[in-house]
């Protein structure tokens, strides 16, 4: 049912209800001095039933967004019309507060007489809707967020029917040519990073730009495997971005993570010390409690891991003393790494203190994660073998840890190579003499 159609049986159905006022929605002047948002302002029609206004910089919309009374589903969203903001509503392309009510109230019927189904054209938010619904996969909250935030408002609109290899890589090329998002208030304004023109920073942003491209064809396929598209072909003949997931070897030296730690926030240290100790990803770390402490068996048990997969962390002395020191005085379900309020610590609240302490101790910069490639570096330069070192990062194949940290593993190879290339006698023997100034 068409716009013009639902309007004209305005006296039938759902269209029979009266006009939910709403204070902020209902006039013109009421909507413009709402905030610019990316995301609609919503009001209730009826139960799992919604009308939706978004103001954008430069247009304002109708929408509607619908799901079954007395479910969990994800709910179905549609662009109604423009809204009568700069326009007077002609009933088919501009709408007022009331006609709005009336075609979305049309949508809603026309899905219930379908079970709920979906009607109209397939598109790729609804294929992301679906594959979310059935996701199984490790790292679900990254996943959604990557979905949310860059897939579903840049590629969400396109019909999957009508999507053309060109469309996709594109779209793949902008996101590699785009600069790094950081966080941002809701509300304002998309910051982004300022980074150099480098070699480096350019795979970076490549290896990202794959990595939201992997997202989208996972969502598609599903949709494909689901018969609601005939060819897989528009996605499957774009590529990734070659050599553009080269293994970053960075890791501190001893003597760079104890200037660190030396350096860091006391807020924060403890955080730093126990990332260099146990390996464990920065998320794994803020949900550790007290009751993940086994003081018997020197263990941390951590359950929110990347994998899903709970593992268990095997302590040294060093790491024992840090885990007791943190627990002393506090009940089972205390967290044992709190922020200074007593909160968990937030997504992307290490960045800032690390970089500072990275730059008072003098060294490179380093993220959360070198932190991590540093535990498993210093098992490597010690001669533990690779199974052990991936059963400890907790990696689900042992070729990952071979991929970082084989390089770094005292092996037959090394030793044999180093042994019979030895003693040409090129080098001068002056150089002997130069005395290393300590930093």
């Amino acid at each position: 049912m068409d716009i013009r159609e639902a309007l004209g049986k305005s006296g039938k159905g759902h269209n029979m209800a009266r006009v939910v006022q709403d204070a902020k929605l209902a006039k013109r002047e009421q909507r413009l001095r709402l905030a610019i948002s990316k995301k609609p302002h919503w009001m209730t029609l009826n139960e799992g039933e919604h009308l939706g206004y978004y103001r954008g910089a430069r247009v304002s919309k109708w929408v509607a967004r619908y799901r079954r009374a007395g479910t969990t589903e994800n709910y179905q969203e549609r662009t109604l019309a423009q809204a009568d903001d700069v326009a007077d509503a002609n009933g088919e392309t501009i709408l007022d507060f009331k006609q709005a009510q009336a075609a979305a109230r049309a949508w809603f019927a026309s899905l219930e007489r379908s079970g709920g189904r979906r009607s109209g054209p397939y598109t790729v938010s609804d294929a992301l809707d679906d594959y979310m619904a059935g996701f199984t996969g490790k790292d679900s909250a990254n996943t959604r967020r990557r979905i949310e935030a860059i897939v579903r408002p840049q590629m969400g609109h396109h019909v999957i029917a009508k999507l053309t290899k060109d469309i996709i890589a594109d779209w793949h090329r902008a996101l590699a040519d785009a600069p790094a998002r950081l966080r941002t208030a809701k509300g304002a304004d998309q910051n982004y990073r300022q980074t150099p023109d480098t070699e480096e920073a350019r795979r970076r942003r490549r290896s990202s730009a794959n990595r939201i491209l992997t997202i989208l064809k996972a969502a598609l396929n599903v949709a494909y495997g689901n018969s609601k598209v005939g060819s897989d072909d528009a996605w499957r003949r774009v590529k990734p971005f070659p050599k553009a997931e080269t293994p970053r070897l960075r890791y501190l030296s001893d003597d760079e993570a104890r200037r660190l730690v030396n350096a860091c926030d006391p807020a924060f240290r403890s955080m730093v010390k126990a990332a260099l100790l146990t390996g464990a990803r920065y998320s794994e770390l803020t949900g550790l409690e007290v009751r993940d402490f086994d003081r018997q068996a020197q263990t941390v048990w951590l359950r929110e891991t990347k994998s899903g997969t709970a593992r268990a962390v095997y302590l040294e002395d060093e790491g024992f003393a840090l885990f007791e020191s943190a627990a002393i005085g506090k009940k089972t379900g205390d967290l044992i790494f709190p922020r200074p309020d007593g909160k968990r610590w937030g997504a992307s609240q290490q960045a800032r203190p690390l970089a500072a302490a990275c730059k008072k101790a003098r060294i490179d910069p380093a993220g959360f994660h070198d932190l991590r490639r540093t535990y498993g570096a210093r098992l490597a330069l010690r001669g533990v073998p690779m199974a052990v070192i991936a059963e400890a990062l907790g990696h689900s194949d042992e070729r990952i840890t071979r991929r970082h940290y084989a390089h770094l593993s005292k092996s037959y190879v090394a030793d044999t190579v180093r042994q019979a290339v030895a003693g040409l006698g090129i080098v001068q023997a002056e150089n002997s003499k130069v005395v290393r100034i300590a930093e």
